[in-house]
C-alpha cells in the first residue's frame, strides 16, 4: 500500500499533467484540497487512488514494488521542488 504523509504536494501541481484538468480549480491546485486533506477522500477520483490505479492501469508495465517506489520518487521531487525535504 502507498502510504501518504498528507502533505497535499501532488495536490498542488495539476498544471503538470493534463490527467488532472478537471481537478484544477485554476491555479494548479486540486478544487478539492482543504488545507492539506482531500474533502472528498472516500470519494476521490480513481486518477487519486494510488494502489487502484496500480490495477486498472499499471499491473502490466510494472511489478507492484517497482510502481510504489516510482510514486515515492514522484512525491519526493514534488516536496523537493517546495523545499520540502
Amino acid at each position: 500500500m502507498f502510504m501518504c504523509n498528507q502533505c497535499g504536494e501532488c495536490c498542488r501541481r495539476l498544471e503538470q499533467s493534463a490527467v488532472y484538468a478537471g481537478l484544477n480549480r485554476g491555479d494548479g491546485v486540486c478544487r478539492y484540497l482543504r488545507g492539506n486533506i482531500c474533502s472528498i477522500y472516500k470519494g476521490r477520483p480513481l486518477l487519486c487512488r494510488v494502489d487502484e490505479c496500480y490495477e486498472i492501469y499499471f499491473k502490466n508495465q510494472y511489478n507492484y514494488e517497482e510502481y510504489i517506489k516510482l510514486n515515492h520518487e514522484a512525491c519526493d521531487l514534488l516536496k523537493r521542488e517546495k523545499g520540502g525535504i
